[in-house]
């Protein structure tokens, strides 16, 4: 009887924390989706929100390594349609606590972006702290 209760509890606490996970993948989820949004029109209140303000943007190109703060790399987008064509898409989440990481997709008709994502959990909100960022050109 012992064993029950003892496995009972187990799974109990276990289905806990699987649902906490989904939880938090939910809302990891959200915030890349209110970037995407802000990405591909142009909206750079949503994108702003999606990043904490220290985030910076990395990328090695043309064989120069840059890093883009926060406000410059905002500075650069301007309102527009989001063009025919372009997607984004999450390629997987780990989650460790109030700490994740994400591998995300935008794919346009002229090119693929790669983006690897660093987030933090922040007063119930998840934040982009860090960003890595490739972009191919089809």
């Amino acid at each position: 009887m012992q064993k029950m209760i003892l496995l009972g509890a187990l799974l109990s606490l276990t289905s806990m924390q699987v649902f906490a996970q989904n939880a938090e993948k939910t809302a990891i989820e959200t915030t890349i989706q209110l970037y995407f949004d802000g990405w591909m029109s142009g909206d750079t209140t949503k994108v702003g929100k999606a990043m904490h303000s220290s985030c910076k943007l990395k990328l090695y190109r043309d064989g120069k390594f840059t890093e883009i703060n926060r406000t410059d790399y905002l500075s650069r987008f301007k309102p527009r349609t989001k063009d025919a064509g372009t997607e984004g898409r999450i390629k997987m989440i780990d989650i460790t606590g109030n700490i994740a990481s994400a591998k995300c997709e935008i794919d346009t008709p002229k090119n693929l972006f790669t983006d690897y994502f660093n987030l933090i959990k922040i007063d119930n909100f998840w934040y982009i702290v860090d960003k890595v960022s490739v972009r191919v050109d089809k």
